[in-house]
């Protein structure tokens, strides 16, 4: 019989029950992929994050209920929490290897992590009446896609209100991020994804990959601080640098166990 560790971690919130649930697994080598998918299905939460030590840091790989997905962030914050709090980690800067996204790094100061990812591009695309017709908007500001569709409409109310039909928008193939100005942060955003266990993700650091420099861009900024408006809510702090965003966050753990695998 294998044991392993098992946190469960609120990713970007300072507080229990808000951010972002992510279950995490320190591991001493790779289990098969298989029982990684398993686990994560057990484990019920949107993502997974497992670790394994490496000569460089840690590989890092991230897993939903339904498959190895290539980036996410508050499963890297919840990841880099547990390394820091509980792994005597000595220095403030975590670097993390992927199979998707390459090297990525986390650094901490004082409560706040702070996630190094690579910067994603939209495009403007052709509206698609499926997408509005499952958001339940008639007026919008800008469509465009990249990993994801994003959607930007006038004001905070609007993101805040929607009330949309999510796994209707499955045949759509991407996840679907939907966000304008905010009245008291720069910008506001809801992230919704069609077939996953979690149908709206409370806190998408990953979503801030294509958020900051759509609107770095707009707002002529390179510092930002950004709400994600779920139920559940984060705050992210936000650097554009060229080809690399800065997301900060902060974390809480929730739960701490042992996994029995038999």
């Amino acid at each position: 019989m294998n044991t392993v560790d098992f946190y469960m971690v609120d990713a970007f919130s300072s507080d229990t029950f808000g951010g972002n649930a992510a279950a995490v697994c320190p591991l001493t080598e790779w289990l098969p992929d298989e029982t990684l998918l398993r686990m994560a299905q057990q484990h019920n939460q949107s993502e997974t994050a497992f670790f394994v030590r490496s000569d460089s840091g840690f590989e890092l790989r991230w897993f939903t209920t339904q498959a190895e997905i290539d980036l996410c962030g508050h499963a890297t914050v919840a990841a880099a929490h547990v390394i820091f709090e509980y792994l005597d980690f000595p220095d403030t800067t975590i670097h993390f290897t992927t199979r998707f996204v390459g090297d990525l790094a986390v650094t901490r100061n004082g409560d706040w992590l702070t996630l190094d990812f690579p910067a994603w591009q939209t495009q403007p695309c052709d509206v698609l009446p499926l997408l509005l017709q499952c958001l339940g908007i008639d007026s919008y500001q800008q469509i465009s896609v990249g990993r994801d569709y994003l959607v930007v409409l006038e004001s905070e109310q609007q993101v805040r209100a929607l009330a949309p039909d999510i796994h209707g928008l499955k045949p759509l193939g991407k996840m679907v991020c939907v966000t304008a100005p905010g009245e008291q942060y720069d910008f506001v955003s809801r992230f919704f994804c069609p077939g996953e266990a979690v149908a709206e993700d409370p806190v998408t650091g990953s979503a801030h990959a294509m958020l900051i420099p759509y609107w770095g861009e707009r707002l002529g900024k390179t510092t930002m601080l950004a709400r994600q408006v779920s139920a559940r809510g984060g705050d992210l702090r936000c650097q554009w640098q060229g080809d690399r965003v800065l997301i900060g966050g902060q974390a809480t753990t929730y739960l701490i166990g042992k996994v029995f695998l038999r």
